[in-house]
């Protein structure tokens, strides 16, 4: 595996790879002396460490050596989100898959996600593990207001919108469960990590 390593000022190293959640989950178990943080992105993963306790020289050295493990074998327990397949957005990804509509939300609700990062806004969860059939492409006008709860796909990734804002995902249905919740503990259903299954519902 190739690494590129940056070095992000005096407490931190930004690791370029492919297997984020692999080389994540591989380093949270080595647990090294002085790493304070990890924060994941699409294709990076920030190390923030106390440079009292090492430096970037010696991390460095020890995040080349660093093999990627099977995520999902670390991850947290599973969620299951029930989704209401009646979104705005589904016959158009049913016409750019190539797919019928019963199909795109059969093809959705079998898959099994994962938590890659969070972004965007609090809560927003990146979750991979998508169909490749359902890779499609973001709508060509965002949408100004997104309202919270809706379940939406874009490229590789598909997620649950925590609040309501502002997007160009398509959307394929919505749900009940609040994936940010300020008065929860943690207030993130959806850490990095987290595994996901959506479920088809109708009511």
């Amino acid at each position: 595996m190739t690494v590129r390593l940056l070095p992000c000022g005096r407490r931190a190293v930004l690791v370029e790879l492919d297997d984020v959640l692999g080389f994540q989950a591989a380093l949270a178990r080595l647990g090294p002396a002085g790493v304070e943080e990890l924060v994941p992105a699409a294709r990076t993963l920030l190390v923030r460490f106390d440079p009292a306790v090492t430096d970037a020289d010696r991390l460095g050295a020890l995040l080349r050596e660093v093999s990627p493990v099977d995520s999902a074998v670390s991850a947290s327990a599973e969620v299951v989100i029930p989704v209401r397949y009646d979104g705005e957005d589904l016959a158009d990804v049913a016409a750019e898959a190539g797919l019928r509509i019963s199909e795109v939300i059969a093809r959705h609700s079998a898959g099994s996600y994962v938590s890659a990062f969070c972004g965007f806004a609090p809560g927003f969860a990146y979750l991979s593990g998508s169909d490749p059939a359902l890779h499609v492409s973001r709508r060509s006008t965002p949408r100004t207001r997104i309202p919270a709860g809706s379940v939406a796909i874009a490229g590789e990734y598909s997620a649950v919108y925590p609040s309501a804002s502002p997007g160009g995902w398509r959307l394929l249905g919505r749900t009940d469960v609040p994936v940010w919740d300020v008065e929860r503990d943690p207030p993130n259903l959806l850490p990095p990590g987290t595994r996901v299954r959506f479920e088809a519902v109708t009511a």
